[in-house]
């Protein structure tokens, strides 16, 4: 068959306009978003576990409880989102995260925060599955490592972003209507959830056929590409919700998951604590402020690396290695992190880790759609990440625990480490696994295990 130009074109135009009109919009709402669900790793060392009366353990514990909520709620929040669209759906996840968010400004204690921190994992549970969803029904595949990886650009731009100023506002808002620093940080932070829920409503499209702000040809391309993958996926036999949420496969990749992110909460909650135990570790002066600007460095190296990364996965096709690579150099690197001679030598072998953590995810979110689509896609993606993120609790929570125990963060970090290569051993032994006897699974894309 000839290659038709005109179609190219026509593909070429019709995504960058979807790119242009959701990326930037879907981005913003995951910005406030982990900054929301991470901003209590500034607050910690910054007058919060004082004021509060909480050690390490107890800090873990009240980051981590979060995704317990998150677990809970995760599955039918994202079929929800499948049943009533993102534009709905996504808008009530923003307005009560929002409200919850807010409320923890005002906590007079250690419990109420715990209890806080849970309900605002059960207000969010489903958002950002839904969102990986959501993209599926915007982007063909060859494209969707790229989108969203820019998507999730997000979370080191926000931790870059929010460390510097969730310090600022701890440091300047000291006293303003009466509340201590940290307490005016989750205010800031939180009121912008509540006004995006409503831009979110009125913004969104739920599929393309619904998008006047697409040519007709465009309309008819992107459903006519995207049908037709859904028809290859579904080739050979149908996984209904329950395969999907059962299948061996689904659960492997579960702890692929598990082991990338438990890195990713482990290093975002307590890589403020890391760096302000710089002064005793090395004789560091830094301000609260200056400790900011320090934290941003890993995550804005990280969010230059990530796209790239994301779309040489997609040019080239092959998935598996371009999860493997950075979890291995992630493994390696973090442990490494704390036997540094001095500061700056730390920190490079800390965003090292956080440019291999953050290469990893948006590629890994390409391999279940393969195989998924429909319900069973909306299913089997939130089950990933829910059971991925109990990490968020694992992580912050035995890192704690692990330095209340032993005085250091060294041993928490070797777990960390090793969680990040026991993901790359499986997710190798997935994309070397010999395939199916036919008609036991969709015939998948290179790269992709069977």
């Amino acid at each position: 068959m000839k290659p038709d130009p005109a179609g190219a074109e026509l593909g070429r135009t019709t995504l960058a306009k979807v790119s242009r009109r959701l990326i930037p919009f879907l981005g913003l709402l995951y910005f406030v978003n982990y900054l929301d669900r991470v901003n209590i790793g500034f607050a910690g060392p910054n007058g919060m576990n004082d004021e509060l009366g909480m050690g390490a353990t107890m800090f873990g514990f009240a980051s981590g409880i979060f995704f317990f909520g998150y677990l809970l709620l995760e599955i039918p929040s994202n079929i929800a989102l499948h049943r009533f669209g993102g534009r709905r759906w996504l808008a009530r996840i923003m307005l009560t995260w929002g409200i919850v968010s807010t409320a923890i400004a005002f906590v007079p204690n250690a419990a109420t925060l715990v209890a806080l921190r849970f309900l605002l994992g059960v207000a969010e549970a489903g958002f950002f599955p839904g969102i990986i969803l959501f993209l599926t029904f915007w982007f063909p595949q060859k494209q969707r490592s790229r989108a969203i990886s820019l998507f999730m650009v997000a979370v080191p731009v926000s931790t870059a972003i929010g460390s510097t100023l969730s310090s600022l506002v701890i440091d300047w808002g000291q006293g303003v209507f009466g509340l201590a620093g940290w307490r005016v940080m989750f205010l800031v932070e939180g009121l912008p959830a509540i006004a995006l829920a409503f831009a979110c409503w009125f913004y969104l499209t739920d599929r393309p056929a619904q998008a006047r702000w697409l040519d007709a040809d465009e309309r008819q391309w992107l459903e006519a590409t995207l049908a037709q993958e859904r028809a290859a996926a579904e080739t050979g036999q149908h996984w209904p919700l329950r395969k999907a949420l059962s299948h061996p496969r689904m659960l492997a990749l579960a702890f692929v998951y598990f082991g990338i992110v438990y890195g990713l909460y482990a290093v975002g909650f307590f890589l403020p604590t890391v760096v302000a135990g710089f002064t005793q570790q090395y004789g560091s002066q830094l301000s609260i402020i200056g400790r900011g600007v320090v934290i941003a460095v890993p995550w804005a190296v990280a969010a230059a690396v990530m796209v790239p990364w994301a779309r040489h996965a997609d040019r080239t096709g092959e998935r598996v290695w371009h999860v493997a690579i950075p979890a291995i150099v992630g493994g390696v690197s973090i442990p490494a992190a704390l036997y540094m001679s001095n500061p700056y030598l730390a920190m490079v072998a800390i965003t090292v880790t956080t440019c291999s953590i953050m290469c990893a995810m948006p590629v890994f979110w390409a391999l279940p759609s393969t195989f998924l689509t429909g319900t069973a896609a909306a299913g089997g993606i939130a089950l990933i990440n829910s059971l991925g993120n109990i990490s968020g609790f694992g992580g912050p929570y035995v890192t704690g625990w692990l330095a209340d125990l032993t005085g250091s963060n060294k041993a928490g970090l070797w777990v960390v480490g090793a969680l990040s290569l026991a993901s790359a051993a499986v997710v190798l032994r997935l994309g070397s696994a010999p395939k199916p006897p036919s008609g036991n699974l969709t015939t998948p894309q290179r790269g992709v295990a069977s």
